[in-house]
């Protein structure tokens, strides 16, 4: 049976084997997303995979894991600003509709984005979108999960 860390984020980010761990957090992992039509796209993940929803962790936990969030929505920020003069804003976001361990979305968002898109969801663009392997996560984003990881370190 071929082994695909994909099946299990969480799992596979704390035995060291997920390759989208951009850095370990207090309460997660800051990761790059596997989709990247908004380069920079990032995602934290709860350090428990049977977390499902914020109000299970502790009060401590919980703030923990909402500083996590803006820390590295602050990184695809600054990562993105630097790289990107269209950059225009992160959107920060906690769904929890689709997967079931809690983890929060960082949507950078740019002026070249489609007019009818840019003010909107992520989640109204096309669903070929999500799947276009001109868009998937590859060592084509290798300077940007650097320049994220980087700017992770330096808001500790």
């Amino acid at each position: 049976m071929n082994y695909d860390w994909r099946n299990d984020r969480i799992g596979s980010a704390l035995q060291g084997e997920n390759p989208t761990v951009l850095r370990r957090l207090d309460t997660g992992f800051a990761v790059i997303g596997d989709v990247q039509f908004l380069p920079g796209y990032s995602v934290l993940l709860v350090d428990d995979p049977g977390v499902q929803r914020l109000s299970e962790l502790s009060m401590s936990r919980r703030l923990a894991f909402l500083s996590g969030m803006d820390r590295l929505g602050e990184a695809v920020e600054r990562a993105c600003k630097q790289r990107d003069p269209a950059f225009l804003r992160v959107n920060l976001e906690i769904l929890g509709n689709t997967d079931p361990y809690l983890h929060a979305h960082v949507w950078p968002r740019f002026a070249w984005e489609p007019a009818d898109l840019v003010g909107r969801p992520v989640w109204l663009y096309p669903r070929e979108r999500w799947s276009d392997e001109h868009s998937a996560l590859g060592p084509q984003h290798d300077n940007l999960r650097e320049a994220i990881g980087e700017e992770l370190d330096r808001l500790v």
